[in-house]
């Protein structure tokens, strides 16, 4: 009987512990389930946010509600932002027949690039919006520095020093005199 007895208790203590090992496999893998869905939800809502991000509502387009704007811009003009600025802050505001004879009689380098662009968007005015360019005003004029090209120039005990020259970007617009 105590043989019995023996095998018995071994029997439940190996039923026991495959129990516990099924038990410890399930917890795994819950533990492991929970994990994933979490991974899962964490990696849904940064898409969302990706998506949000990247695709902005569509608007309708706003129609201007002013007076037409006539623009026109030049980029990379070999002259300094701080010098043509002088010659675009003379302008500012002004009617463009005023503006020309400004211009053309304008010590300034700047004055003749600003002329031309002036020129080009009064062009723009008439060709593409059927205006009177002499009855427009410069409602804007912008200068941005654009790139600047480094070169360098020896000096003295073997030294050398670094030239700036910069660029611009210069940008007008065009509205029609207000009467």
């Amino acid at each position: 009987m105590m043989a019995d007895e023996k095998q018995k208790k071994a029997k439940a203590k190996a039923k026991a512990a495959t129990k516990a090992k099924a038990t410890k496999a399930d917890a795994k893998k819950t533990a492991a389930k929970k994990a994933s869905a979490k991974k899962e939800a964490t990696a849904k809502k940064a898409t969302k946010k990706a998506a949000a991000k990247k695709a902005p509502a569509k608007k309708e387009p706003v129609k201007p509600v002013g007076p037409i704007v006539v623009r026109a811009s030049s980029r990379y003009v070999r002259i300094a932002p701080r010098k043509a600025r002088l010659v675009a802050d003379q302008v500012r505001g002004l009617h463009i027949d005023r503006a020309r004879a400004l211009l053309q009689f304008s010590p300034r380098g700047a004055a003749r690039d600003i002329g031309k662009l002036i020129e080009s968007a009064a062009s723009n005015a008439e060709n593409n919006h059927d205006l009177v360019a002499d009855e427009m005003r410069i409602a804007e004029i912008t200068v941005d520095e654009g790139p600047t090209l480094r070169r360098y120039r020896p000096r003295a005990l073997g030294r050398a020093t670094r030239i700036n020259k910069r660029t611009s970007h210069i940008a007008v617009a065009l509205s029609p005199e207000e009467d």
